[in-house]
């Protein structure tokens, strides 16, 4: 990946970093719809994970399973299986740790004899309270060359918004 560069980044309130992180990208995003290029390629949090259904890979984070197993196309048996493993999970909450994720998420894919859940974090060496995140120093310069009057300023606020947690 040409132009990247990737940064761990460690947080303090996890809320007030996931509703700066989101507006950022969502000024990122709508940039990226107008022009083609989008300065952020990725972003994982600690606390996410990945299941594979029917159509491809769903992303969400632990706790947010409820809303999210209305969405995925798999058997009902399977899905009682991963909505046990998470409960347990949401339960232990204050005191889970990227290892105890890895863990669970290894029972999971046992106990379905097959891997559909993906953990990354634990791999990137992420801890509670750090995301992993991938910008494209290329876009960014990009962008910043071409943005004028109402987009530029999306843009000097997302990178602004970016920037206080990098």
């Amino acid at each position: 990946m040409t132009g990247t560069v990737s940064k761990i980044i460690r947080f303090q309130d996890e809320e007030e970093f996931i509703e700066v992180i989101d507006s950022a990208l969502e000024g990122f995003s709508y940039l990226a719809s107008r022009y083609g290029h989008n300065p952020v390629e990725g972003i994982v949090l600690w606390d996410q994970i990945g299941i594979r259904d029917n159509v491809g890979l769903k992303v969400f984070r632990i706790g947010e399973f409820p809303f999210v197993e209305g969405t995925l196309e798999l058997d009902l048996e399977t899905i009682r299986v991963l909505e046990e493993y998470f409960d347990e999970m949401e339960s232990k909450w204050d005191e889970l740790s990227v290892e105890d994720i890895a863990h669970f998420v290894d029972l999971i894919n046992d106990a379905l004899g097959k891997e559909i859940v993906v953990y990354d974090a634990y791999d990137l060496g992420l801890d509670r309270n750090t995301a992993y995140i991938v910008l494209n120093l290329v876009n960014l310069q990009y962008l910043d060359g071409i943005l004028e009057g109402e987009d530029r300023e999306v843009f000097e606020r997302s990178v602004e918004l970016l920037l206080r947690h990098i």
